[in-house]
């Protein structure tokens, strides 16, 4: 395997990006340009950190994350594919899909601008193949500036025609998930997971109250996070995603997860582009798909 040293020398920008040993010895692309500063780990093709110039830290990452290879590192923006939470006819598959927990090929680092892109790459193998029995190549671009820009394409490499779910699972940091609000999906359906999926209406803002789990269809509007805490809003534009979910495990919830600590709960909320459920891709032999994501913040 190529040594962090190797990948440095290879694609590393000095003063701008690098890779480095990161927590638990993992492969970090470490970003300071101009714009922003940004952490995209090779484990999982994970951003675990965006911060615009001038701003404070856009994204959650608990305390108590696994820093392991095999497992999941909790916050950032994981990436789930091919499947959404557990895999539907197979309840010991791994939960979110095949990719979160291997490490990404590192295959460019580009100064754009006052920005940075990195781009990673993976595909199937023998270990993917155990669970999903497809070819696919996903390649994902992370350009850490002024906004952040997430980029996933999947393209399909095999002889037939695969179905397959994803999402950028973002943790977005909040000051207290009890005071913010979603707004851009006043009158969306959503399928709520904390209710058997069951089909409702959303009317007014996205606030918090206890555990949510939402599947929000036919979403193609631009989403905002408004902290009165933190003083800011957290905008996600995104295109070729027809639903977006959030979520936030609450008190009860955290207490379940080992990686999360208890309190934890109340510094994040997951709100991401994805394509899930009745709205999962099918691409044809060769045929390729690219969801995008662009994460920006203002002040208020």
């Amino acid at each position: 395997m190529t040594t962090i040293n190797e990948l440095n020398e290879r694609f590393g920008i000095p003063g701008v990006a690098e890779v480095v040993s990161g927590r638990g010895g993992l492969a970090v692309v470490r970003v300071t340009a101009p714009s922003a500063t940004a952490e995209i780990y090779l484990h999982g093709a994970q951003v675990t950190s965006w911060r615009p110039s001038g701003a404070d830290e856009v994204l959650f990452v608990s305390e108590q994350s696994r820093w392991e290879d095999g497992k999941a590192i909790r916050g950032g923006i994981p990436i789930c594919f091919p499947w959404f939470r557990g895999k539907a006819d197979n309840a010991k598959a791994p939960a979110h899909g095949v990719v979160r927990t291997k490490a990404w090929e590192l295959t460019a680092i580009a100064q754009l601008g006052d920005g940075v892109t990195v781009t990673l790459a993976t595909e199937s193998d023998e270990a993917s193949r155990r669970w999903w029995p497809f070819e696919f190549r996903a390649e994902y671009r992370v350009t850490a500036g002024t906004e952040l820009r997430l980029e996933l394409a999947v393209t399909n490499t095999g002889s037939t025609t695969m179905r397959f779910e994803e999402a950028l699972h973002t943790y977005h940091r909040v000051g207290d998930a009890e005071k913010i609000r979603v707004t851009g999906l006043d009158g969306t359906e959503f399928l709520d997971n904390m209710d058997g999926n069951r089909e409702k209406m959303q009317h007014g803002d996205v606030a918090f109250k206890a555990q949510t789990d939402n599947a929000y269809m036919n979403t193609a509007l631009a989403l905002e996070v408004i902290d009165p805490v933190l003083e800011r809003r957290i905008r996600t534009e995104k295109k070729n995603s027809l639903t977006t979910v959030v979520w936030n495990p609450w008190e009860a919830g955290a207490k379940a997860l080992a990686d999360l600590g208890d309190d934890e709960w109340r510094q994040m909320a997951c709100v991401e582009a994805s394509n899930i459920l009745s709205a999962a891709m099918t691409l044809g032999q060769s045929h390729k798909h690219v969801m995008t994501a662009a994460i920006s913040v203002t002040n208020d």
